[in-house]
């Protein structure tokens, strides 16, 4: 929607996330993100914390319960999301307002963790509901240690071979260094 205010917050939940359904039946889940800017202080040569922002998130839907499946107080998070401001009247009739961030996309940080990505797939269609959009013999999530990956699978290695982008250099002869760009020819 046109006007909106899209933002990007990098922070930690403060606690896991509390998963609802409405009277509709629809699920809505809600957490805060801290997020505490850090910069290094020359004079004493060490980093320093400032002021913390709380910032309050609501997710909606299937991604609710995901969020409430996977996250938890203290991970690392990158959220995208709307920001919406909410007012009203309080009892001493003072008019109040805040702001929180209608989340649109969220997934933990990667730069001090690692995580283990699992696909989620409702009853017997394939990816987002289609059928046909599944290769054949894909069966979703992490294989088991030791099954090989079906032979449509993009991103699996052939037995044997290395699937990290350490061994990039090796697996594409036409690429001189493991340094190089990924933006050049």
């Amino acid at each position: 929607m046109a006007g909106e205010t899209i933002i990007a917050v990098v922070g930690n939940l403060t606690a896991d996330p509390e998963l609802r359904s409405t009277k509709n039946g629809r699920s809505v889940a809600g957490f805060t993100i801290a997020s505490t800017p850090r910069t290094f202080d020359r004079q004493s040569q060490q980093w320093v914390d400032g002021d913390a922002l709380f910032l309050r998130c609501t997710v909606w839907g299937d991604l609710a319960e995901h969020c409430a499946r996977s996250l938890a107080k203290g991970v690392r998070v990158v959220a995208q999301g709307r920001l919406t401001q909410h007012s009203w009247e309080d009892e001493q009739h003072q008019k109040r307002s805040s702001v929180e961030l209608q989340v649109d996309e969220i997934g933990p940080s990667l730069r001090y963790a690692t995580a283990q990505v699992t696909k989620v797939q409702k009853g017997t269609s394939g990816a987002y509901g289609n059928p046909s959009s599944t290769p054949a013999g894909y069966t979703g999530g992490a294989t088991a240690a030791g099954a090989s990956l079906p032979p449509s699978d993009p991103w699996g290695s052939p037995q044997g071979e290395s699937s990290s982008f350490g061994d990039f250099a090796s697996r594409n002869p036409n690429r001189n260094s493991k340094e190089e760009s990924w933006a050049s020819p």
